[in-house]
């Protein structure tokens, strides 16, 4: 249901600039269903509205979803077992289905469903948000500015819930506190990347010391 709330309006606020910036229903539309990269195609619309290049468009979509290539490792064996739907995991995987699949309590098949669903369905909320921004969007009475917070409480909210099942928060702080010194060291549109590489070089070193420590 949040990712239902927050997909469809921010769906909407994307169709609204496709048309806006001169494009077709259509195209807006088949971007979301084939691209899905959320917070870039609302960089792709004036990407393809200025006629820039297919390698820097390609060299964008990259540094800005690098993210999800650290999203992956956490459901490699997961993805493994899902056969032909392996690849529409992996294509549909995005900030919104990770934090939901990972605060799943289920396991093996029942939580290979319920995450396929979860991909399934959330990819259906943005194209339809997609398609009702782009047929009736001008004609919205209200400033749509804001709505992409509605992600943001997601995370908090499942943040949250995860601190308070977890046992151990040391993943958490780590996080948090990583975060914040590449925040201050690389700045807020740099910053991701280098956090996530350092956050997992630090619990794969944890992970590796402790099964030595155990044998």
């Amino acid at each position: 249901m949040p990712i239902m709330f927050s997909y469809l309006f921010m769906g909407a606020a994307y169709g609204i600039l496709m048309i806006e910036a001169g494009f077709l229903w259509s195209y807006a539309v088949l971007i979301s269903a084939a691209v899905y990269t959320g917070a870039f195609q609302f960089l792709f619309v004036s990407l393809l509205s200025n006629g820039v290049s297919f390698l820097t468009t390609a060299v964008s979509a990259f540094l800005i979803n690098s993210r999800q290539l650290f999203y992956t490792l956490t459901f490699v064996d997961d993805f493994k077992k899902m056969g032909k739907k392996k690849l529409y995991m992996i294509q549909t995987l995005t900030d919104e289905t990770y934090a939901v699949n990972c605060s799943l309590e289920q396991v093996d098949e029942e939580k290979r469903s319920i995450m396929f669903w979860v991909a399934l369905l959330s990819h259906m909320y943005w194209i339809l948000g997609t398609l009702v921004g782009s047929l009736i969007g001008k004609l919205i009475p209200f400033s749509t500015e804001g709505i992409d917070f509605c992600m943001t409480a997601l995370f908090i909210t499942i943040f949250m819930d995860q601190w308070r099942d977890a046992k151990d928060h040391f993943s958490a702080l780590l996080g948090l506190a990583v975060a914040l010194i590449c925040l201050f060291l690389f700045g807020e549109s740099r910053f991701i990347l280098p956090t996530l590489l350092l956050v997992s070089a630090i619990l794969v070193f944890r992970n590796a010391r402790g099964e030595e420590e155990n044998r």
